[in-house]
C-alpha cells in the first residue's frame, strides 16, 4: 500500500507538482511575511512625516533663542523618519491627500514659552501632533513613539538652558558670599567698638539719671506757684471783662436814647405841624360824612323790597319756559301736517326759543341769588354812616383841642435831646478805657496759664525723664549683653559666609548642564533578546505557514481515496501516513532553511528548531488528515475556522491578556498556541523545560489524531472491504 501510494503520485504528474508546490506554501506564508515585517523600524527614515515651524523665536537674559529651528534642524538630521520642513499654507490638505502620515506643528509661542519658567504662572511648551490615522494605523502609534522622544529632547534642551542660568547664578551667588564675609568681617570688628561704647554708655546714664532727680523737685514747686498766679489772673480779667462789657452796653444804650430823643424832637416836630393839618381835613371830611348818610338814607327807601321783585321776575321767567316746552310738545302733533320747509324751519324757531327762555329764566335766578336781601343791608349801611358821622364829630372836637397843646410837648423834646446828647459822648469815652483794661486783664490770665500748663508739663517731663533715665541705665546693661552676643554672631557669622563662598564656588561643564537637564538614564538588559520583529514573529508566521500547508495537502493529495485495495484498514491508514510524514518533514525543513539560512533568523538551539518545526507540521497534518477525513469538505471549512480562532488566540503577536477573555478558553484548547511557544522556546528564551511541556501537548495531539483517524480507518475498511465488495 505505501509502495503503491508513492507510484501514484510519481505516476501522475498532476498530483506531483501540486505536492511538490504545496511543500513550498508554508514557507511562503513564513517567509514571506517575516521578510515584509522583518525590521520595519529599520526603515522609518523612507517614512515621510512634515514639519511646520511657526516659532518666531525669543529672549532670555539679552540672548536670542530659537527652540523650534534647533528642534525641526535635530530631526532631520537625526533621520529618525523622513522629515520634511514645509509651509503652513495646505499643510492640513496635503496631510489628508496622504502626501505625509504625520504632521508636526511647532507654534509659534514654542520658544516664548520656554523663557516662563521662572514666572508666577508658567506656560508650557506645545507641539502639536497630527497623525492621519485613517491612511496607516500602526504608523500613527509608531509616530506617537518618536513623539514621546521628541518630547524627551524638547524637556532636555530647555532644562539645559535653565541649568546654564542657574549655574550662572550660582557663580554670582558664591561672589556675593564672599564679598558678605568681607563685609561680615568688618561688622565683627565695629560690633567689638560697640561692645566698649555701650559699657560708656551706661555710666553717663546713671549719672544722668541721678540729676534728673533733682530736676524734678525744683519743678513741682514751679508748678504750685504758677498755678495760684494763674488763678488770680484769671478772675481779675474776669471782673475787667464784666465793667467793660457793661459800660460798652451802657454807653450803647445812651446813644440809643439820644438818638431816640433827637427823633422824638422831630417827631412832635411833624406831629404838631399834622395836627394842624388834621384838624383842617377833620372839617372836610365831618361835611363829606355828613353828605353820605344823608345820601345812604335816600337809597334806602329807593331800594326797599327790591329783592322780592325780582324773585317774582325770577319765578315769571321759569313758568314762561315751562309754557314754552308745554308749546313744543303741542306742536309736535301738528308740525309732521306742515310742509316740510315749514317744519325745519317751526322746529329751529322752537329749539332757539326753549334755548333763551332757560338762559333767561337762569340769569333771573342768579340776579335774585345776588340780590337776595340786598335792601337790608343797604339799611344796616345807612344806619352804620349816620354813627359814623357822630363818631367823626367827636374826633373833630378832640383833634382842634389836641392842637392847643401841641407847643408845650416841642419844648419839652427839645430839652430830654440835649442832655441824652452829653450823657452818650461821656458814656463811649467809659467804654472804651474799660475795653482796653479788659484786654490787659486777658493778656495777663492767658500768659500765666500758659506759664502753668508749661510748668506741669516740664513737671511731667522732668519726672519722667528721671522715670526713664533710670530705666535707660537698666537698659544699659541689657544692651552691653546684647552688644556682646552680636559681636560673638559677628564672628560666626563671617566664619559660615566664608565657608559658604567656598561651597558655592561650582565650575560647571557641558556635562554638568547635560546632568541637569537629563538626569536620568535607562539601561536596557532584555532577558532573552529578541533582536527585531522577524525574530519576534518567527513563531506565529511559522505555525500559520505550516498549518495552510497542511489544509493545501489536503486539497492535492487524497487523504482517503486508496491508490489500490486495501488489505487492512492499518496498512490503508500506514499508506497515507507515511505520504503526508514525508511531506511534512520536507515542509518544515525548507521553512527552517529559507528563515534561518535567507531572512538570517538567529535561534538559540539548532536541533531544538528543527524538531519543534516538524513535530509542529505532524500536528497540524494529522488534526487536518482526521478533519478532512472523517468529514470531507466539510472538514475543511472546520479547519478554517479552527485556524480563524487559532490566530487570534495564540498569543503570537499580542498577549494574550490583551485578548478579549471570552477567547481566553480557545488558547488553552488548540495547538497553535503550543506551537507557538515551543517555537518561542527553541528560537529565543531557550527553556527546555518549558520546551518539552509544549511538546508533550503537541505530542498529546498528535497522538490523538493520528489514532482517532486509525479507528476511522479501520471502520471505513470494515464497511468496505470487509465482505469482499469494494464500496464507492
Amino acid at each position: 500500500m505505501i509502495k503503491a501510494e508513492w507510484l501514484k503520485i510519481f505516476k501522475t504528474k498532476k498530483m506531483l507538482v501540486a505536492i511538490f508546490a504545496v511543500l513550498f506554501i508554508p514557507v511562503l506564508y513564513s517567509g514571506m511575511f517575516l521578510w515584509a515585517f522583518w525590521d520595519p523600524y529599520a526603515q522609518l527614515s523612507s517614512m515621510p512625516v512634515a514639519i511646520v515651524n511657526g516659532d518666531k523665536g525669543a529672549t532670555i537674559d539679552g540672548e536670542e533663542i530659537r527652540l523650534g529651528e534647533t528642534l525641526t534642524d535635530e530631526l532631520i538630521e537625526s533621520e529618525q523618519f523622513k522629515f520634511i520642513e514645509i509651509d503652513s499654507d495646505g499643510a492640513e490638505d496635503k496631510l489628508k491627500e496622504q502626501n505625509y502620515y504625520i504632521l508636526i506643528k511647532i507654534p509659534e509661542n514654542f520658544s516664548q514659552h520656554a523663557t516662563t519658567l521662572l514666572d508666577e504662572t508658567p506656560s508650557k511648551l506645545t507641539i502639536e501632533y497630527i497623525p492621519n490615522e485613517g491612511f496607516n494605523f500602526l504608523g500613527a502609534q509608531i509616530g506617537e513613539t518618536a513623539m514621546d522622544r521628541i518630547k524627551a529632547e524638547v524637556n532636555s534642551q530647555v532644562s539645559k538652558t535653565y541649568a546654564e542660568k542657574l549655574f550662572d547664578s550660582i557663580s554670582t551667588l558664591g561672589d556675593g558670599f564672599t564679598e558678605a564675609s568681607v563685609g561680615a568681617t568688618k561688622l565683627d570688628d565695629g560690633a567689638q567698638k560697640i561692645v566698649d561704647g555701650a559699657g560708656d554708655i551706661k555710666g553717663y546714664l546713671e549719672q544722668l539719671a541721678s540729676s534728673t532727680i533733682e530736676l524734678s523737685d525744683g519743678t513741682s514747686e514751679l508748678t504750685v506757684g504758677a498755678a495760684s498766679a494763674a488763678t488770680g489772673a484769671s478772675q481779675l480779667a474776669s471782673g475787667v471783662s464784666t465793667i467793660a462789657d457793661a459800660s460798652a452796653q451802657l454807653a450803647s444804650g445812651a446813644s440809643t436814647v439820644s438818638e431816640g430823643a433827637s427823633q422824638l424832637q422831630q417827631g412832635i416836630a411833624q406831629y404838631t405841624n399834622g395836627v394842624a393839618q388834621v384838624a383842617d381835613g377833620q372839617a372836610s371830611l365831618t361835611s363829606g360824612q355828613s353828605s353820605l348818610a344823608e345820601n345812604l338814607a335816600a337809597l334806602t327807601t329807593g331800594t326797599a323790597g327790591i329783592d322780592d321783585k325780582i324773585k317774582a321776575l325770577a319765578d315769571g321767567s321759569t313758568s314762561v319756559a315751562g309754557g314754552i316746552d308745554q308749546l313744543a310738545a303741542s306742536l309736535e302733533a301738528i308740525i309732521p301736517m306742515l310742509p316740510e320747509e315749514n317744519q325745519t324751519a317751526l322746529k329751529t324757531a322752537l329749539v332757539q326759543l326753549q334755548a333763551g327762555s332757560k338762559q333767561v329764566s337762569g340769569g333771573l335766578s342768579q340776579l335774585y341769588t345776588g340780590t337776595e336781601n340786598i335792601d337790608d343791608k343797604i339799611a344796616a349801611l345807612s344806619d352804620g354812616a349816620a354813627q359814623l358821622n357822630a363818631g367823626q364829630q367827636q374826633v373833630a372836637a378832640g383833634v382842634k383841642q389836641l392842637n392847643g397843646s401841641s407847643s408845650q410837648l416841642v419844648d419839652g423834646s427839645n430839652s430830654l435831646a440835649s442832655g441824652n446828647a452829653t450823657l452818650a459822648e461821656k458814656l463811649t469815652e467809659l467804654t472804651a478805657g474799660a475795653q482796653t483794661a479788659a484786654i490787659g486783664a486777658n493778656d495777663l490770665a492767658t500768659g500765666l496759664n500758659t506759664l502753668a500748663v508749661g510748668s506741669i508739663k516740664i513737671n511731667d517731663g522732668t519726672s519722667l525723664l528721671a522715670e526713664k533715665t533710670g530705666e535707660l541705665a537698666d537698659g544699659t546693661t541689657t544692651l552691653v549683653n546684647g552688644t556682646k552676643e552680636l559681636a560673638d554672631g559677628t564672628t560666626t557669622l563671617a566664619g559660615k559666609l566664608g565657608e559658604a563662598s567656598e561651597q558655592v564656588n561650582v565650575n560647571p561643564t557641558e556635562e554638568t548642564y547635560d546632568m541637569v537637564a537629563a538626569p536620568v538614564e535607562i539601561e536596557k538588559t532584555a532577558v532573552n533578546h529578541v533582536p527585531n520583529y522577524g525574530t519576534g514573529f518567527a513563531p506565529y508566521f511559522i505555525s500559520l505557514g505550516l498549518f495552510v500547508g497542511a489544509l493545501l495537502i489536503s486539497i492535492v493529495f487524497p487523504l482517503v481515496e486508496p491508490a489500490i485495495r486495501p488489505k487492512s484498514g492499518a496498512s490503508w491508514f500506514f499508506s497515507k501516513v507515511s505520504v503526508l510524514t514525508i511531506v511534512g518533514i520536507i515542509q518544515a525543513l525548507i521553512s527552517v532553511f529559507v528563515v534561518v539560512g535567507w531572512l538570517g533568523l538567529e535561534v538559540d538551539s539548532m536541533p531544538k528548531f528543527i524538531v519543534t518545526a516538524i513535530l509542529t507540521s505532524f500536528t497540524f497534518i494529522a488534526l487536518i488528515q482526521l478533519l478532512v477525513s472523517v468529514l470531507g469538505d466539510s472538514g475543511r471549512f472546520v479547519g478554517i475556522l479552527i485556524l480563524i480562532f487559532q490566530l487570534t488566540t495564540s498569543a503570537g503577536t499580542f498577549p494574550i491578556e490583551l485578548v478579549p477573555n471570552q477567547l481566553h478558553i480557545f488558547n488553552t484548547f488548540l495547538p497553535m498556541t503550543f506551537t507557538v511557544q515551543s517555537f518561542k522556546a527553541a528560537i529565543s528564551t531557550g527553556d527546555s523545560s518549558f520546551l518539552i511541556y509544549n511538546w508533550s501537548i503537541l505530542g498529546v495531539f498528535l497522538v490523538a489524531c493520528l489514532a482517532l483517524t486509525f479507528g476511522y480507518f479501520a471502520l471505513l475498511y470494515n464497511k468496505r472491504y470487509s465482505k469482499g465488495v469494494e464500496q464507492v
